[in-house]
């Protein structure tokens, strides 16, 4: 039997991995709310064959798109999955063990949090990124999302909510090669810096240099990403390349709001000819 759960998903043209993500959630779930933001290719098919509710609507970027999707849902409880992302079996199995109810106000957890781990070229990375803990199992009416796009977080409202870990693990196609990596950073980086500079982030030289070997090392020796082998390092080095990226891009806007403010304001001319 279907548990009291919205499935919701966020999408655009992800006809490669969303097979794998509905049907991972087949039958688990009483809705699939999913959110498309044009797509071109299979993906509205693959939808339409999984009997979700689509709802069409230009993109408004990650944090301000998942919310609006969130709130769509007709279930108490919310699983909000992004279109690359299963649930492997023993954490759909964890899942289903929690026996929900629309109630939900037995003092138990509102929250459930489950641990993301890339999967590339037929096995997972054990180590790089690891763990990853991800909210995604919430009663819809009690959390919501925030963050600086592209990086979104679920949060609860009352920060009080009490939250548990399940058993394991949601499986994440992010990349398919390196070289896809390294253009999905080179976007993200240009927003990330973008929503910081917004926020008041500023960076200088020394950040530029420090951050990206900083974020080498927490990857490949403090995370243990060599344990992964070639791939490990590798993914050490995108995050370093994206590190510097986002402190390339988060330097330049500093230097273009300095130059601005630098300007002289610009003269009347209906005060010169006065």
């Amino acid at each position: 039997m279907a548990l009291p759960i919205s499935v919701v998903i966020v999408c655009k043209d992800s006809e490669a991995t969303l097979g794998r993500t509905l049907d991972s959630v087949r039958g688990l779930g009483s809705e699939i709310v999913a959110v498309d933001s044009g797509s071109t290719d299979g993906t509205l098919d693959l939808l339409r064959q999984a009997r979700a509710r689509i709802i069409e609507r230009p993109w408004m970027g990650y944090v301000k798109t998942k919310q609006f999707a969130l709130e769509q849902c007709t279930q108490p409880w919310a699983l909000s999955l992004d279109s690359d992302e299963s649930l492997e079996p023993e954490l759909r199995r964890s899942v289903e063990e929690l026996g929900l109810t629309e109630n939900g106000d037995d003092g138990g957890p509102t929250g459930y949090r489950m641990n993301r781990k890339v999967f590339y070229r037929g096995r997972f990375f054990e180590h790089t990124w690891q763990p990853e803990w991800r909210l995604r199992l919430v009663r819809a009416d009690r959390y919501h999302w925030q963050g600086l796009d592209p990086h979104d977080e679920l949060k609860p409202v009352d920060p009080a909510e009490p939250m548990a870990d399940l058993r394991g693990d949601m499986r994440h196609d992010s990349f398919s090669s390196f070289p896809e990596l390294m253009l999905k950073h080179v976007g993200h980086a240009h927003l990330t810096a973008q929503s910081l500079h917004a926020a008041g982030k500023r960076v200088g030289p020394i950040g530029l240099a420090l951050a990206p070997a900083t974020a080498f090392v927490r990857q490949a020796i403090t995370r243990g990403g060599y344990r992964d082998g070639t791939r490990g390092w590798a993914a050490a080095g995108a995050m370093a390349a994206y590190t510097l990226m986002k402190y390339v891009c988060l330097l330049e806007l500093k230097d273009q709001q300095e130059s601005a403010s630098d300007k002289p304001p610009k003269r009347d001319r209906r005060s010169d000819s006065s």
